[in-house]
């Protein structure tokens, strides 16, 4: 049976990860000298607290090579192959880590292919579940990566930000740089295409941008999978739940907390929209 393994960076549960036998790879929340593994040391409530209230602006970083070397191992003990997907390589080093991580496996038969998502929290987390469902199944190595890079191809998000100050912090925003000084009072609008971040426009309220993500459901065609993730639960994100129920009713979202890793820039009161469409 393929084993998949993939990032916290997917913000996909524990709960989750064991029921479709996902193994979760941390990755690093440092306050100051203080180090955290993301999801296991720090959760996101106390996570979007500390941005708030802590002096300090928290850094993160990727799990070390050593980290994904020890989990190859473990798992090359129970399967020959392995099937390793990660957040974009254009955001984060974690990707590189893993095939660093790769190259240090010895003494073993076990195939290890490492997938560049192109992708971050619930994207990655659907691409993540469909290699995992595949594996579940039973199916082979080269079927279980065709699944991944056919739902890589697949994915669609588009995220609501409340504000771009910890994007900006983080030194991740990318494309979306354009929108830095906009109106403090809109909300920016942020998507991903080819691994990084671009802007997807601005929302002059809440309730309007919630209306923009209805849109983008609306305009999707062939919907697989769909993915609903928030950084701080409120009221807001129920709304988009029911909208979207309403829109898609024949379709189960799947839920999604945006996890501490991934929190540190995004900020609080982020909601995203992550789609998988079939062919046209």
């Amino acid at each position: 049976m393929v084993k998949i393994v993939t990032d916290t960076g997917s913000d996909i549960s524990p709960e989750l990860a064991q029921q479709l036998d996902i193994t979760l790879v941390p990755l690093y929340v440092r306050f100051g000298e203080k180090v955290y593994r993301d999801g296991i040391d720090i959760d996101p409530d106390e996570l979007y607290q500390r941005l708030e209230t802590d002096p300090i602006h928290p850094t993160t970083s990727a799990p070390s090579p050593g980290d994904f070397t020890e989990t190859y191992k473990k798992l090359a003990r129970e399967s020959d192959s392995i099937v390793s997907i990660h957040l974009t390589s254009k955001l984060s080093a974690t990707y590189d880590a893993a095939l660093q991580g790769r190259e240090a496996l010895t003494e073993t038969k076990c195939q290890v292919e490492i997938v560049d998502s192109r992708s971050i929290t619930a994207g990655l987390a659907l691409i993540t579940i469909a290699a995992a469902t595949a594996a579940k199944a039973g199916e082979s190595l080269s079927r279980v990566l065709a699944q991944a890079h056919n739902a890589i191809r697949q994915i669609r998000m588009v995220g609501l930000l409340d504000t771009l100050k910890y994007v900006a912090k983080g030194g991740r925003i990318g494309k979306a740089a354009s929108l830095l000084g906009t109106a403090l009072n809109v909300k920016p609008m942020l998507t991903l295409r080819d691994g990084e971040v671009h802007p997807a426009g601005l929302a002059r309220t809440r309730d309007r941008g919630i209306a923009r993500l209805c849109d983008f459901v609306k305009a999707a065609v062939h919907v697989q999978d769909l993915a609903l993730a928030c950084s701080t639960r409120d009221s807001s994100f129920q709304t988009l739940v029911e909208k979207i129920a309403i829109l898609l009713p024949k379709i189960r979202p799947k839920i999604f907390r945006i996890g501490a890793a991934l929190g540190v820039h995004a900020g609080p009161g982020v909601l995203l929209v992550a789609i998988r469409e079939g062919e046209r």
